[in-house]
């Protein structure tokens, strides 16, 4: 398999599940400003839209979201209960966390990223996206994770878009529950490799 990533996106969430499933994988760095990768190849040829992650698999069919990509690879290592079973309620758990990230956080970052928003429509977006972490927050109030004990996809994604607070101003320092999240998150082997393939570490 190879994972198409760029440092800093959110192509580190499939990385972190990657590492912790223990399936080979060949990283590899498609850069989302010049769209393309180190050998010169268009990366618009292997996403047509242009961003990470992609997974592609050993035949060459390719999975683009990074909800279905971190599925797929839990459903590959089903003793590793990266995911809950398909089928089971608390894969619709799941879901909804995923879900949730994905719309409500991971997509509320967008308007602080990109530089054509205006000046005074960013508080607005600022203040949405605290609303949705200060739920968060209450949330990981009495559990080491968000399905609870157990380490899941979702939290691989969660850590992923949670350190981008810093990145545009957002001060977590009042909601010690996610800053907790993700000091436990940066000691698992996972997380900490996956960082290092980045040259996050």
């Amino acid at each position: 398999m190879k994972l198409y990533y760029s440092p800093g996106a959110c192509s580190l969430s499939p990385q972190i599940v990657l590492q912790e499933s223990g399936l080979a994988y060949e990283p590899v760095l498609a850069s989302t400003k010049t769209h393309q990768l180190q050998d010169g190849t268009d990366f618009y040829t292997i996403n047509p839209l242009g961003y990470v992650p992609v997974l592609e698999l050993d035949n060459g069919t390719r999975l683009r979201e990074g909800v279905a990509i971190v599925q797929y690879i839990a459903d590959q290592v089903p003793d590793k209960k990266l995911a809950p079973a398909n089928g089971s309620f608390e894969r619709y758990q799941l879901q909804e966390w995923l879900n949730f990230i994905a719309t409500e956080v991971h997509k509320g970052f967008g308007p602080l990223f990109r530089p054509t928003t205006p000046e005074n429509y960013k508080p607005i977006a600022q203040a949405a996206l605290t609303q949705r972490l200060q739920w968060m927050d209450s949330q990981l109030a009495s559990k080491d994770y968000l399905m609870g004990t157990q380490f899941s996809v979702a939290d691989a994604y969660f850590f992923t878009v949670s350190r981008w607070c810093g990145f545009v101003g957002l001060d977590l320092s009042a909601l010690k529950n996610i800053q907790a999240f993700q000091q436990r998150m940066a000691q698992r082997p996972a997380v900490q490799a996956a960082l290092k393939i980045e040259g996050q570490s």
